[in-house]
């Protein structure tokens, strides 16, 4: 590890007490998620001792420095010493539950403690500062004025609400990070070292890369298709985006336009099934559907979302003239496909799993093991020349596995075992064992920001629940929307872009969702529909300024501002901003309706007002509109957004007369649209 990269650097770089940590800490979760030898409660806890343990190591005090050691380690032992201590008291812990004893009440405030300065390492002041005031109301709250006073607690009672028991730091965004987030992140991890991305990038470039703005297309498709398996959009832009924008930069396009349409798309992989952002999981749990309910309700949008993006590109595109790569430097898609088919086969078994009804733990563990058995067996059997051979080894491979029906997870994991103890012997296969080493190390890595924030909005969660103080918000919004929904959705938007100034997608959406989303509820929207409702805005406030977290990881790959970066990302993700609003007036757009007929009308009326929305921003369609045209663009779009009496009628026919007028007026002045 550089001295100062930290966790940035390749693990190969990384002083071997942090890597074999990392390796350790993928290893408990694979074990706890196939065997379930811990309560939940201890599995939750280790769960966050080893994410303190690998802060701690990793990052300093304050500076890009490598942390002193000393202190590390005894910073980062301490946190592994509140999973100890859950797990060897767990008996007598549940026994006097409520009732702390000294050791108790010190193990409760050392965990305090080191969560809230490992977020702050992590990712800055604002989140624990924000979680502080949270703190800050449970511990004082009952000497404010009026509603906002509740009946007072202890310092003890607020220890025992956040240190022990599941709704502080051992909430439910901890246990969802503890299990489905972890292993979807390894599955993602598994698959990229494995040649996914590869894979994802040659099929795009096969596909669009001749067409019109042919760089920028490729960024949107190769986007949502790695926002598949990875369900993280800053993950995304540094992974994807170090080959789509400086290609889009060589052809024409401006850095910030570049930037923004890799951060813009990345971050539609957080709503894109199957493997979603961390937000899906936990309002799975929070709103206690199934995981697939909440893939089936992002389907639509997240389509319409990635549709609205390559819209908005082949737009700029035309109007600045900017052509596609040369036909002969584009791959062939379908030859990527069938080099690399077989990384296909976890991702098509995981989406099996997932909507034939099995749980994301159990479709995790088993698309996580496939993809093991898919990497070490192909490094074996690709070696044979014979086709018939090969067939055959699958197949075996097939019934081996096929024993897990029978016999449990453990079948799967013999299977790996025997194929890592062959690849040990075979040339080019230790390679490969240093590949899944890599990539369990690479999980544990990428699990670093997304645990510690699961753990520290335990604080939100804890002191809501506690005091109630969700009510008197829900309240106030409710007043509001007795008279006005749009006015109560337009500043529960507000309030998820201005949290998410400083603070993620996840502790966003559990604020939001704790204090929002009921009163939304209360107002007839549908639960689904509100708690994606606040998702969206969380996942927009890390396109919009100042902060667009997206935007500035984006800014060194495309060397522009990241504030411009984010001005362009806005113009593009508009269709963004309009769907959530549609959805609330509309269900059937996130298929929450019995009729298909109802959800595939709505669809149609989505694309219609994307496409206005997006020759109105760009202002161009066959040639350049002029400013009454756009003008007229956006009443038809916003017509078809309102859901109110004769508002589509009167949006579809302003939007058709709008196109035909445009199309006869540029055909008469001879202006020609060039080839897609």
């Amino acid at each position: 590890m550089s001295e100062y990269q930290g966790l940035h650097a390749s693990p190969d770089q990384w002083p071997k007490a942090l890597f074999y940590a990392a390796l350790a800490f993928s290893t408990y979760q694979i074990v706890t998620a196939a065997f379930h030898p811990l309560s939940t409660q201890v599995q939750r806890a280790g769960h966050v001792g080893f994410l303190l343990l690998m802060i701690y190591l990793c990052y300093p005090l304050r500076g890009q420095a490598r942390p002193f050691q000393p202190l590390a380690w005894l910073l980062g032992l301490a946190g592994m010493a509140t999973f100890a201590y859950q797990w060897l008291f767990e008996a007598e812990l549940i026994q006097r539950s409520g009732e702390l004893t000294g050791a108790d009440l010190a193990i409760g405030v050392i965990l305090l403690v080191l969560v809230f300065e490992a977020a702050r390492r992590v990712m800055g002041i604002a989140l624990p500062l924000i979680c502080g005031l949270f703190l800050a109301y449970g511990l004082f709250g009952e000497y404010l004025p009026g509603a906002l006073a509740h009946r007072g607690y202890g310092f003890d009672q607020i220890i025992n609400q956040l240190s022990f028991g599941t709704e502080g730091f051992y909430g439910t965004p901890t246990y969802v990070s503890a299990t489905y987030i972890f292993l979807f992140i390894l599955f993602g991890a598994f698959l990229e070292q494995a040649g996914m991305i590869r894979l994802f990038t040659d099929f795009a470039m096969g596909l669009f890369g001749h067409k019109t703005g042919g760089p920028a297309k490729v960024s949107v498709a190769s986007s949502a298709l790695m926002g598949t398996i990875t369900g993280s959009g800053v993950a995304n832009v540094v992974t994807t985006g170090q080959f789509t924008i400086p290609l889009m930069k060589r052809f024409g396009y401006k850095p910030a336009f570049a930037g923004a349409v890799e951060a813009t798309a990345s971050m539609g992989s957080q709503i894109m099934p199957p493997v979603m952002g961390a937000v899906a999981f936990i309002m799975a749990e929070t709103i206690n559907v199934p995981y697939v309910e909440v893939a089936k309700a992002a389907l639509i949008p997240a389509l319409l979302y990635f549709g609205a993006v390559f819209w908005m590109v082949h737009l700029q595109a035309k109007r600045d003239g900017l052509k596609g790569l040369p036909r002969e430097e584009c791959p062939s898609a379908w030859e990527a496909v069938r080099q690399r088919w077989f990384l296909l086969v976890p991702l098509l078994v995981l989406v099996f799993l997932l909507f034939a009804g099995f749980t994301p733990l159990f479709s995790g563990t088993v698309g996580l093991a496939l993809t093991a058995i898919v990497i070490l067996g192909s490094a074996l059997i690709l070696q044979v020349s014979s086709n018939l051979l090969r067939l055959l080894f699958w197949i075996a491979l097939g019934i081996a596995c096929a024993g897990f029906f029978k016999l449990g997870i453990g079948v799967v994991l013999g299977v790996v075992a025997g194929l890592v103890v062959a690849c040990w012997f075979v040339k080019g296969g230790r390679e490969t064992l240093r590949t899944c080493l890599f990539a369990l190390v690479e999980g544990a890595r990428h699990a670093v920001p997304v645990g510690i924030a699961c753990a520290l909005v335990g604080v939100i969660i804890g002191i809501v629940s506690l005091t109630g103080v969700a009510s008197t918000f829900a309240g106030y919004i409710l007043a509001i929307g007795q008279n006005n929904l749009f006015l109560s959705l337009v500043l529960t938007m507000l309030t998820c872009l201005v949290l998410g100034m400083g603070i993620p997608t996840i502790p966003n959406y559990i604020i939001t969702s704790s204090i929002a989303a009921p009163a939304l509820l209360d107002l007839g929207v549908p639960l689904i529909v509100s708690h994606m409702f606040v998702f969206y805005f969380g996942l927009m406030a890390d396109l919009t300024p100042p902060v667009a977290l997206a935007c500035f990881a984006a800014a060194p790959i495309a060397r522009e501002s990241g504030f411009r970066i984010s001005l362009w990302a806005v113009r593009i993700a508009t269709a963004g901003f309009v769907m959530p609003f549609m959805a609330v007036y509309d269900p059937a757009l996130m298929a929450q309706s019995d009729s298909w007929a109802a959800i595939l009308y709505v669809a149609v009326k989505a694309v219609f007002a994307i496409g206005l929305w997006g020759i109105a921003v760009v202002g161009h369609c066959r040639a350049p509109l002029a400013w009454w045209e756009r003008l007229l663009a956006v009443a038809a779009g916003s017509s078809l957004v309102l859901a109110m009496p004769i508002s589509d009628e009167f949006g579809y026919a302003l939007g058709l007369l709008l196109i035909a007028q445009h199309l006869w007026r540029t055909r008469r002045t001879g202006a020609q649209a060039p080839a897609a």
